[in-house]
Order: structure tokens, then C-alpha cells, then sequence
């Protein structure tokens, strides 16, 4: 049999890019501009590949008309979707979630005679995010978490990066950000891989959904605090005001959002309360 990994990759026509990218579009929410062409074209000739295709427009049929296209579709978005992260990205935003939110929202639950607390992770990737959540509440709630129930939520689109989360192994360079005595305390090492202990790994749900899936988004309620970073940037205005309109309805009030360092959600949404933290933006609803 040919080798088709040998071959090379046929350029995209304009008109397929655009079936392609409104297929994508209508399937996930995730926007391809214009000039987004040639990031399109390598990450679904990796599919093309895989499938042994000719070309994109075979691919675009497969998608399309083929009865099996379901277990291709969850690879298409594992292909277009970016799986960078680490743990404690972005420290200022997980100094304000440990040192204000946290404890604002735990001192208001406790007050209300309640002892939950329920976190969202939307758009969790290979996990560091949840973990890291997990990690910060155990810090913060230290021995009185026993008498705490307990729920982060974690979801993503990419099956891959879903597998890779629940394997909970992480390399040193994943790590970079991660104080040593904290490294100590919540993972194992073996050689050069740092394992994440089940005290954590038990606070996190890991789950599949499709941001674009409205009923499944919809059913995501009565959250105290939902990261969703650099999620954003995949949408167009219209699916980004869709979303993080549905967002606020999936927070408690007095909850908080918190987006991508590099977003914002200026002209996306006035519902929030914008709260400055030192080096941070949190979103609150009041």
C-alpha cells in the first residue's frame, strides 16, 4: 500500500475553504476569518492524511454525507483547536481566585449555612486548569475542606486533549509555574513525569461538550466561578455574545467569570460587573 503520509498536501480552493470553515463553524462556533486560510489548510491536511484523501474537497463530502462522519467530526475539532497550556497560567488571575474570589464566595456560603462549591473549567484542555482550581481550594480551605462538598466541572471539544487530562501526567516544563512545596504536596514524581494525586484528581469531572451544543450548555448551572480562557478567541462577535450570555445565566449570583489575559469582553457584554485585581479582570455577577 502507498505510503500517503509521503504525499503532499493539495492547496485549498477559496470555495471549499469557505464550506469548510462554515461547517466548522456550524458544528462548534469556532471562526475561521479570511485570512485564516492557510491555518486551516495544515491542520485539516493532517485529516486528510489520516483518511487518505486526494483532496479537500473528499474530505468535505466524508464530513458531510458520510454515516460514519460522527467519530471524524471529534477528530476535526481535536485538529482545529489549540491544546497550549500549563499550570498556574497567568499567576495574577490565580492570585485573585485564591486570595479574593475564594474566599469572598466562602465566607458568603458559609454565612448562608451552605458548604458547596462549584467551579467550571469551559475549555479545560489537557487539564492543567481544573488541577490547578483544585489545588487552590485545597490551599485554601486546608483542613476544614472534609466538611466541604466539592465539584469542579471540566470540559473541552478535543477527545485528545480529554485523555490526556485524565492521565493526570504532566512534564516539568508543564510544571514551570508550580512552587516547589506545592509540586512536593499534590504530585508524584516518576523520572520526568509529575503525576497529580487522587486528592485532587477527585475533585474534577472531566467531560466532553460542545460549547455549541446549547442544550448540553444550558443544563451547566448554579457555578461560584467559571474560568473560560482564551476560549473566546475562537468565536465570531455573534457566537461570543451567544456564549457569554449563556455564561452568566450558568453563574450564581455574585459568581465570577474569568476570560483570556489577552480578552474582553467590551462590546460582547454589559451584564457583568468588571472587577479589578491587582495584574487581573474578573467578571461578577451581582
Amino acid at each position: 500500500m502507498a505510503d500517503y503520509l509521503a504525499f503532499p498536501v493539495p492547496q485549498m480552493t477559496d470555495e471549499t475553504f469557505w464550506l469548510l470553515r462554515d461547517f466548522v463553524y456550524e458544528h462548534s462556533g469556532i471562526y475561521f476569518a479570511d485570512n485564516k486560510k492557510p491555518q486551516l489548510e495544515n491542520r485539516l491536511g493532517l485529516r486528510l492524511r489520516a483518511n487518505n484523501l486526494p483532496d479537500f474537497d473528499k474530505y468535505y463530502y466524508l464530513l458531510k454525507y458520510d454515516p460514519q462522519a460522527a467519530r471524524e467530526l471529534r477528530a476535526l475539532f481535536d485538529s482545529v483547536t489549540t491544546n497550549e497550556t500549563s499550570f498556574f497560567r497567568s499567576p495574577p488571575q490565580i492570585q485573585a481566585f485564591q486570595e479574593k474570589v475564594l474566599p469572598e464566595i466562602i465566607e458568603r456560603r458559609v454565612a448562608d449555612g451552605g458548604r458547596t462549591l462549584r467551579l467550571w473549567s469551559a475549555g479545560c484542555s489537557t487539564g492543567d486548569e481544573p488541577y490547578t482550581m483544585g489545588i487552590v481550594v485545597r490551599e485554601v480551605l486546608k483542613e476544614a475542606v472534609v466538611g466541604w462538598d466539592i465539584r469542579i466541572f471540566a470540559s473541552d471539544i478535543s477527545e485528545k486533549a480529554l485523555k490526556s487530562a485524565r492521565s493526570a501526567q504532566y512534564s516539568e516544563y508543564t510544571l514551570r509555574s508550580v512552587p516547589p512545596e506545592i509540586k512536593r504536596k499534590y504530585f508524584t514524581q516518576s523520572g520526568s513525569q509529575y503525576t497529580v494525586n487522587e486528592e485532587i484528581r477527585s475533585l474534577v469531572d472531566l467531560q466532553y461538550l460542545n460549547f455549541n451544543d446549547a442544550a448540553r450548555v444550558r443544563l451547566m448551572k448554579g457555578f461560584d466561578v467559571i474560568f473560560c480562557r482564551n476560549v473566546l478567541i475562537y468565536f465570531d462577535d455573534e457566537a461570543k455574545k451567544r456564549f457569554v450570555a449563556q455564561l452568566y445565566d450558568n453563574l450564581n449570583p455574585g459568581g465570577y467569570l474569568f476570560i483570556g489575559h489577552s480578552e474582553s469582553l467590551h462590546n460582547i457584554s454589559r451584564a457583568f460587573k468588571l472587577v479589578h485585581f491587582p495584574g487581573a479582570l474578573g467578571y461578577k455577577k451581582e
